[in-house]
C-alpha cells in the first residue's frame, strides 16, 4: 500500500512540474534627476527616465515584454463647464466636478497602449489619460461626464499638460529600457509620481514608483509663499510694483519723447 501511495503521488506531481511557473521578471531603475527647481528662467527641462528588467532565468517567448512610463503631477479639484445656446445668448448650462485631475500626466510605451495593456489592467491601475482622471456631479450616467472629461483632456492636450508618446521607450533585448519625458515652463509645484509598468499579453506582471519634487526656487518661491501665507500683503505689493512700473514707464517715454 505504502509503495502504491508513492506511485501515485509521483504521477500526479509529474503534470505540476511540467507546467513551469512563470518566469518572475522585476523592475530596477532610476532617474536622472530626482529633483527640479522653477526659476524666474525655466522654460521647461527633459527628465531621462532608466532602467534593466531582473529575470533569474530566459524570458518567455510567448508574448513580448511592453513597457509603460507615466509621470503625474499633483492633482487638484476643478469644474469643467459647457457653454449652450440659450434663447440666442451663450451661456454656461452644465457641468462637472472633477475631484481628481493631473496638473500635468505623460504616458510613453513601447507600442500602441491600448494593444500592450487590456482594459481590466487599464481600470485596476488607472494608466491612460481617462482612468487618471475622476469627475462626478452631471448625472448618474456614464456618457454625460464621460464627454467633459474628453473635452478636459483635449484642451490639456493642446496646452501641453497632457502627452501620449507612444512608441518612445526604447526597449533593447527585452532588459534595458529608456524613456525621455519633456516637462513643459508651466509645471505646478508638488511632488510628481513616476511609475513603471512591466506588461505581457495586457496584463502587468509587475510596477515600480519613484518621484520628483518640482519646487519655486529664489523670488518666484518668495512671491509664491507670500500669495498663498499673506495674500493682503501680496495684492498690496502686486499693485506697489503695478504703480512703479506704470510711473517708470510713462518717465522713460517723456524723456524719449523729442
Amino acid at each position: 500500500m505504502k509503495l502504491g501511495t508513492l506511485i501515485l503521488a509521483i504521477s500526479y506531481a509529474l503534470p505540476l512540474r511540467a507546467q513551469a511557473p512563470e518566469t518572475a521578471e522585476t523592475i530596477v531603475a532610476g532617474l536622472s534627476q530626482n529633483s527640479v527647481s522653477i526659476t524666474t528662467d525655466y522654460i521647461g527641462s527633459e527628465i531621462l527616465i532608466y532602467g534593466a528588467v531582473k529575470r533569474e532565468s530566459p524570458p518567455p517567448t510567448t508574448d513580448p515584454l511592453q513597457v509603460i512610463i507615466t509621470v503625474e503631477g499633483p492633482p487638484a479639484e476643478m469644474v469643467v463647464r459647457r457653454k449652450d445656446r440659450v434663447y440666442g445668448i451663450w451661456t454656461n448650462n452644465a457641468e462637472v466636478r472633477v475631484d481628481r485631475a493631473p496638473s500635468f500626466y505623460a504616458i510613453a510605451t513601447t507600442g500602441p497602449l491600448n494593444t500592450i495593456l487590456s482594459a481590466t489592467e487599464d481600470l485596476r491601475h488607472r494608466i491612460s489619460v481617462p482612468r487618471a482622471i475622476r469627475a462626478v456631479g452631471i448625472s448618474t450616467e456614464a456618457s454625460g461626464a464621460s464627454d467633459f472629461v474628453t473635452a478636459l483632456v483635449r484642451l490639456r492636450e493642446g496646452s501641453g499638460s497632457y502627452a501620449l508618446d507612444q512608441g518612445s521607450v526604447r526597449l533593447t533585448e527585452d532588459t534595458l529600457f529608456r524613456a525621455d519625458v519633456a516637462l513643459p515652463s508651466n509645471l505646478t509645484e508638488g511632488d510628481y509620481r513616476v511609475r513603471i509598468f512591466l506588461t505581457r499579453g495586457g496584463k502587468v506582471i509587475d510596477q515600480l514608483e519613484r518621484g520628483i519634487a518640482v519646487r519655486k526656487t529664489g523670488i518666484e518661491r518668495f512671491f509664491y509663499r507670500m500669495a498663498k501665507d499673506q495674500p493682503l500683503l501680496y495684492g498690496i505689493l502686486a499693485l506697489l510694483v503695478a504703480g512703479v512700473a506704470g510711473w517708470a514707464a510713462s518717465a522713460a517715454f517723456r524723456w524719449l519723447r523729442p
